[in-house]
């Protein structure tokens, strides 16, 4: 529908504030570009076509919404006569937010300035999105007309009186540390009068993306007030890095100098405890926790079981889990999953059940975690039912995951039959891991033939797997052939593939 002319509208209605007020609450059930166009139309007949607040109301749906249109919106602004700040405000924001366009944002900013009647300025509103659209770029490389235009940017902030605005700083440490540009950025942190979480975070990831966390320390040191936000995006700093030892260090001059640890850095160092088996530090974090009243929301209650699972502590995992007084959905999968990690089939099935109890509704990676609880636990029937089940009553749709899942399950229990059956069944093409999951049981099973059909198909998935050439060498060699085992390994040099080095 082609966007409806504004120069002839009708005069106003009498009744334009009831009109208005009608509209405006019509606006909020607006979700589809159909139902904004009958919007747009209503507005012209009310005569509001020029009318900035109504347009503007309109611009922003289709600028900000996700099933919005930004040349829709900028075809309404092209024919406004006098828009306001918060138009143009609306539709940098909108082009921001696009990095295909966002030189649009740019070009939206220069009109901005140029207007003559009335005359306009940027606000506070006007420079975060603007130095973010800086930032992206067409052709996915950033250049230098792209650094210089920021710059100028940066120079207008000052022109302009916002270099005490924390979200314009914020926005410029960003810009500058995201082209590598370090000096220019740590200027404009060192120059803000005060700083918060998104201050601190931006530069510390912008020296850690070049692997300079300790040019970054040394930052940290020297700031004359790091505040507890410079010490929790430090401690998570560490953490991204792997240097674990330095993290628990900084935490313990945090206590000594009683400075609050907060969630996010806490589950950064629960995650890292997880992947290293710590369990002793890990206790340390959820004991800090405890003490220091931080509230367990549902990302941080399902790390702190996931680091007790990873190291083995099934006991305290449960026993942590009983205690919550609120459970979300991610702490109840998190929890199924370790118990299946850990060879506990029946118990992991049980504590699905008491889910279904609660009227806690399962996801995808609930079917996953339970079907694997099944596969270790040699639980096929059950796992037969799951599968369906939780897309009968509860609509999981079926993933290539849930298929390898049902796929080792029923390869694990010998029976192969039916799991080529269900991969010939699927409704998509199998992938490598589920091809994979049937491969791994015929050599378990020693199905010689379909373990050879499924091998080759599984080679030419993943032609640069040395692992795939030597199961299938292996499964020939288990029967006594030889020279098949030899062909595939032949096969494997011709091919340039090498073996993958494990390191101990």
């Amino acid at each position: 529908m082609a966007v409806p002319t504004l120069l002839v509208s009708p005069p106003p209605t009498p009744n334009l504030t009831e009109g208005r007020r009608t509209l405006y609450n019509g606006l909020q059930s607006c979700s589809t570009m159909a139902d904004i166009k009958q919007f747009h139309s209503q507005l012209i007949r009310l005569g509001l076509s020029t009318d900035n607040d109504a347009m503007g109301r309109l611009i922003k749906f289709c600028s900000v919404s996700e099933t919005g249109d930004l040349y829709y919106a900028l075809k309404v602004f092209e024919q406004m006569p006098h828009p306001d700040p918060f138009v143009y405000n609306t539709l940098i924001k909108g082009f921001s937010r696009a990095p295909q366009l966002a030189h649009h944002s740019a070009l939206l900013y220069i009109q901005m300035l140029q207007q003559e009647q009335p005359v306009l300025q940027p606000n506070m509103f006007t420079f975060p999105p603007l130095v973010k659209s800086c930032c992206c770029s067409c052709c996915g490389e950033i250049g230098d007309a792209h650094v210089e235009f920021g710059r100028q940017v940066h120079a207008h902030v000052v022109k302009f009186g916002f270099c005490e605005d924390m979200f314009t700083q914020n926005s410029l440490i960003d810009m500058y540390v995201g082209w590598g540009l370090l000096v220019e950025g740590r200027r404009v942190f060192d120059e803000m009068p005060e700083r918060d979480v998104v201050s601190w975070t931006s530069l510390v990831n912008g020296y850690l993306r070049r692997g300079l966390v300790d040019e970054v320390f040394e930052v940290f040191e020297a700031a004359s007030e790091q505040g507890s936000v410079g010490w929790n995006a430090m401690v998570a700093g560490f953490v991204r890095s792997g240097r674990l030892r330095e993290a628990f260090a900084l935490l313990e001059r945090m206590r000594a100098e009683e400075k609050e640890l907060d969630k996010y850095a806490a589950a950064s160092m629960l995650a890292a405890c997880a992947g290293l088996g710590a369990l002793e530090q890990g206790e340390l974090i959820v004991d800090y926790l405890k003490k220091s009243g931080i509230e367990l929301d549902g990302k941080l209650s399902t790390a702190v079981i996931d680091m007790y699972c990873k190291c083995g502590s099934m006991d305290k995992a449960l026993e942590f889990f009983a205690g919550l007084s609120r459970r979300a959905l991610s702490s109840w999968n998190c929890m199924i999953g370790g118990l299946a990690m850990h060879g506990q089939g029946e118990a992991a099935v049980n504590l699905f059940r008491e889910m279904e109890r609660k009227k806690i509704a399962p996801d995808n990676i609930t079917l996953v975690n339970v079907l694997s609880a099944c596969a270790h636990a040699g639980l096929v029937e059950e796992g037969k039912h799951y599968f369906h089940h939780m897309k009968e009553v509860h609509g999981v749709e079926h993933t290539m995951e849930h298929f390898g899942c049902m796929v080792d399950l029923l390869g694990r229990s010998g029976r192969l039959s039916e799991a080529r059956k269900l991969i010939d069944e699927m409704p998509m093409s199998p992938d490598v891991g589920v091809l994979g999951a049937l491969f791994g049981a015929c050599k378990i099973h020693k199905e010689i033939e379909l373990g050879e059909q499924i091998g080759r198909r599984v080679i030419e998935l993943e032609p640069q797997n040395s692992g795939r050439y030597i199961l299938l060498a292996n499964l020939y060699a288990s029967v006594g052939r030889w020279d098949d085992a030899a062909e595939v390994r032949k096969l494997m040099n011709d091919r340039g593939v090498k073996k993958a080095l494990v390191v101990l």
